[in-house]
């Protein structure tokens, strides 16, 4: 046997070659991984699209996802989705920041002012399980059908989670802490500031992440019962004339904004919490 191969080099592989196979390998994984987890999702559209070409229920009943795809082309391309979406989204997201403020302002009150938690305590405890969509009718006789009437209705629904939330956050701030900071001067302001508020934070998201999709349901509900454009009125403007298409089609719309904002939220979460031990964790799809 000849040994002119014993002393041969083995192949080189250039980098650039094993760098695109591991971003090859990267990008299968990340698509595998979306795909798993979004099995649920896939068979439920596709049992959608079967169920409804089998002909056991009517295409009013039950239109084809293929159908309702359709539809949702349509209001893309017209430009009726984005005109509904922004109105839907601006009423969801200007009701949200209202109770954000209004809520970890107050709920910081309520938790280090006896006297603020003395008259605010049993409001909360009393409201934060009330379905506050019944106050609607009132809204509705006071401020009219108007999108300040929304709006208003959006961050009272919101508010609540948000002072519970923070009223639990900053309660629980160590004590410990807080004193050795006064023991070295640091005033209230910094306390607040640089302490308080770091600390709560993630437990204050938390009350911000329930908040948010209350915001979007109570925003599409006003849409539907108030009127005017939105994706909750233009549901109900397919309703009334029949369109069953139309009707889903805003139901698929829905659901996409609704994960799209709350992913981002998520995304959001993740920023500002880079410093804590969730952030190490991986996120979900």
């Amino acid at each position: 046997m000849s040994d002119a191969h014993v002393g041969s080099p083995a192949p080189v592989t250039s980098p650039a070659r094993v760098l695109d196979e591991g971003t090859s390998l990267s990008a299968l994984t990340v698509v595998g991984q979306i795909l798993i987890r979004s099995g649920s999702v896939i068979a439920l559209l596709v049992g959608w699209e079967l169920l409804a070409q089998s002909g056991a229920f009517t295409t009013f009943l039950l239109p084809p996802l293929s159908l309702v795809l359709e539809r949702v082309w349509e209001d893309l391309t017209s430009g009726e989705l984005f005109v509904n979406l922004g109105l839907t989204l601006y009423r969801a997201a200007a009701g949200f920041t209202i109770a954000a403020v209004g809520g970890i302002a107050l709920g910081i009150l309520i938790a280090r002012i006896r006297a603020v938690h003395w008259l605010f305590d049993p409001v909360v405890s009393v409201g934060f399980p009330m379905p506050k969509i019944a106050f609607l009718p009132v809204f509705m006789l006071w401020f009219g059908l108007y999108d300040f009437s929304k709006i208003s209705m959006i961050a009272f629904d919101c508010v609540f989670p948000v002072i519970a939330a923070t009223v639990a956050a900053t309660q629980s701030v160590e004590t410990q802490i807080i004193w050795s900071a006064r023991s070295l001067g640091a005033k209230d302001r910094t306390i607040l500031w640089e302490i308080m508020l770091p600390a709560a934070l993630p437990q204050i998201l938390t009350g911000l992440q329930i908040a948010l999709p209350i915001a979007l349901i109570v925003a599409i509900v006003c849409e539907m019962l108030m009127g005017g454009e939105g994706l909750g009125g233009a549901m109900i403007q397919s309703s009334r004339f029949a369109n069953s298409p139309g009707v889903f089609a805003g139901i698929l719309e829905i659901a996409v904004a609704g994960w799209l904002v709350i992913k981002g939220q998520e995304w959001i979460r993740r920023k500002l919490l880079i410093w804590h031990q969730e952030s190490q964790n991986v996120a979900t799809v």
